[in-house]
């Protein structure tokens, strides 16, 4: 299996994951309920979404994009995410450069995950029962996903809660956490060139994307 693929598939699966919190979110400050009701409450709702606008959503990179930025960044702790993929890096890092991170961070998100979301299709997702304290704030949601060919596959999500409101800050594919896959990434790029070097490096991808567009 190439490098390429498995690159793609875990984009697919990594913006299912978050596509299904980010739908959930809009209801997250209605009412208070487990980590595990939270997401298994509206993956009918995502996959149906998805699937009823797959077409648009293939013809036009824009509609995704707002999807995204709209729907499931709101459910997600950008900032918490931005600071474990940074790594110990993050507090040698200045108030303007963490914002820097943290913005250009949510924009790799954006990019790489309206890549993806339109070509996810023919998936269910079976959400275990959570094994945590009823009072417990930072907890995993068990899951796997059921494709119509191929074993199932291991995806679990790392929630935490304010107030009635859970938010996603990492994902788990098939045994990879997306913060450490980033994270691997980023120590390189700081390694060479600072702190302030990643950010111009995230800085270019994006003007390189829009570019393209």
């Amino acid at each position: 299996m190439s490098t390429a693929f498995i690159r793609s598939w875990f984009a697919q699966i990594c913006a299912l994951a978050l596509l299904c919190l980010g739908m959930a979110g809009t209801a997250a400050h209605a009412q208070s309920v487990t980590a595990d009701q939270f997401v298994k409450n509206y993956t009918e709702d995502l996959l149906e979404t998805v699937s009823k606008n797959r077409q648009a959503l293939a013809n036009d990179p824009k509609k995704v994009a707002e999807l995204v930025d709209s729907k499931i960044l709101p459910s997600v702790n950008l900032q918490r995410m931005t600071a474990l993929v940074v790594g110990r890096y993050w507090r040698q890092a200045t108030p303007e450069q963490k914002e820097r991170l943290v913005e250009e961070f949510k924009g790799l998100l954006v990019r790489t995950y309206s890549g993806a979301i339109s070509q996810v299709k023919d998936l269910k997702i079976e959400v275990k029962p959570l094994r945590a304290a009823p009072d417990e704030t930072d907890v995993v949601v068990k899951s796997i996903i059921v494709r119509p060919k191929g074993e199932p596959i291991q995806l679990d999500y790392r929630l935490e809660k304010s107030g009635d409101a859970w938010k996603i800050f990492d994902v788990n594919v098939a045994g990879l956490w997306l913060v450490e896959t980033y994270k691997t990434q980023f120590a390189g790029e700081i390694n060479k060139s600072g702190i302030d070097g990643l950010i111009a490096s995230l800085a270019e991808k994006a003007k390189v994307a829009d570019k393209s567009k």
